[in-house]
């Protein structure tokens, strides 16, 4: 009785503090208050400084604010514009034409940035214009768009990666290099269906894009070699033991200020406005994560986590319809709240349950990462919808339904990946038995 007194205190404090407008990690310290004047007798304030200290002292955690700054950089730089020189040359003649320019400059950048946002906004404001001109379906643009810039939450340095590691305690460098084969494997599925798309669909007539030699592609991809040498050199040294998941940042950071000295758009302006960029998104996340810490020991005293950990297992359910739960809850719980959000919210209470049905938690950060890809693009706080509707000026109920078809994409992914769960074991269990 009294855990079910507490889910309701907690439930009925978060919404209305939520509804009100109370920012998402002020909120979450909220809650915990009330449930630690209720249920201890611990002196309130000391525990919350301890625990919010605690919780933002984490080496590994700085990684995020230096990941965040990178991409920060980079999409103030001319990284958009080389990115489709360089692919649309090689992509023109492929079923589908310029439009994979949207799914393949998103991996790429992705790979570079860690951000959804990020990743939506550097591509789109070059493809955009460019897919338009040449009259290729707005949904298809759209669409693509809105789906393939969620793989910035998957291919490292992704930051709902390096927040799930932090809030499970569990290795950001495995967590890595465990969503590096399934974002290649949804940006190929995001693929494969523009391809059939413009072999069925009646309205696919864009304009034929000129001939071009063999050598001028090659020049073309000229481009492309800083953006992929960057992203060799913060990804492999991970892989080859050079640097940490947090060195690894620092090195992309100088990296992407080389890059955009080199390009010729680091100044004064462009450094200041990126540094207060990721300060200002950093500092989001850190009291989110802060208050999630806070929420955490709270619902701990009440012992919440572990009876409803317990309530599950007397449901004997299968692992299968534990998977189908949790798709569900986090569909539903996306509707409302960011990624981010949503995986340090629940995380207190489902972990126990995952560890306890004896789900690998490295897995489970890629599946709980593709169930908050779709929270991007599902409204009516779909962050990704919002973005696209400030970039074209269309209704949001026009853009969601350009995106249905890649929300349906990224629920065949969870099922490829509870079907062939190696899809994201395989390369950190690689790492793990690796000499270096």
């Amino acid at each position: 009785m009294t855990e079910l007194y507490a889910i309701v205190l907690f439930l009925f404090v978060l919404f209305f503090l939520l509804g009100t407008g109370v920012w998402v990690g002020l909120a979450l310290m909220g809650v915990a208050w009330v449930g630690m004047e209720l249920f201890t007798t611990r002196p309130v304030g000391d525990t919350m400084i301890t625990t919010i200290w605690a919780s933002s002292s984490s080496w590994t955690l700085t990684a995020l604010p230096l990941f965040i700054w990178m991409g920060e950089i980079l999409y103030r730089t001319r990284l958009s514009e080389d990115m489709f020189r360089g692919l649309s040359p090689w992509l023109a003649r492929m079923p589908g034409g310029l439009v994979h320019t949207n799914i393949v400059g998103c991996t790429v950048f992705a790979a570079v940035s860690g951000s959804s946002a990020a990743t939506l906004t550097t591509v789109g404001k070059m493809s955009i214009p460019e897919l338009r001109s040449r009259a290729y379906p707005e949904k298809m643009i759209i669409g693509t768009l809105a789906g393939a810039a969620t793989l910035g939450l998957m291919i490292p340095p992704s930051l709902a990666l390096i927040v799930y590691g932090v809030t499970v305690n569990e290795s950001i460098t495995k967590l890595f290099f465990a969503g590096v084969v399934p974002g290649l494997i949804l940006a190929a599925m995001f693929m494969g269906y523009v391809a059939v798309y413009s072999v069925v669909a009646k309205d696919w007539n864009p304009t034929p894009e000129p001939q071009m030699s063999f050598a001028q592609k090659l020049g073309n991809s000229r481009f492309l070699l800083p953006v992929f040498a960057l992203i060799a050199v913060v990804i492999g040294s991970m892989y080859l033991g050079f640097a940490t998941a947090t060195e690894a940042a620092a090195i992309g950071v100088i990296g992407a200020l080389l890059l955009a000295l080199f390009q010729g758009s680091l100044n004064w302006d462009s450094f200041r406005e990126s540094l207060m960029g990721a300060m200002r998104t950093s500092a989001m996340i850190a009291l989110i994560l802060a208050g999630a810490a806070f929420l955490k020991l709270s619902m701990g005293f009440t012992g919440l986590p572990r009876a409803l950990a317990d309530g599950i297992a007397a449901m004997e359910l299968t692992r299968f319809q534990l998977l189908m739960a949790l798709l569900v809850f986090y569909i539903v719980l996306g509707m409302f709240l960011d990624g981010i959000s949503s995986v340090v919210l629940t995380m207190a209470v489902v972990e126990p349950m995952v560890r306890g049905a004896g789900i690998d938690l490295i897995w489970f950060g890629i599946f709980v990462v593709v169930v908050v890809e779709m929270a991007q693009i599902t409204p009516p706080i779909g962050f990704n919808l919002f973005v696209l509707q400030g970039m074209t000026n269309h209704e949001m109920g026009y853009i969601t339904r350009a995106a249905l078809p890649m929300f349906a994409i990224m629920v065949l992914m969870v099922f490829v990946l509870i079907w062939f769960p190696e899809v994201a074991t395989w390369l950190p269990e690689t790492l793990r038995s690796s000499p270096v």
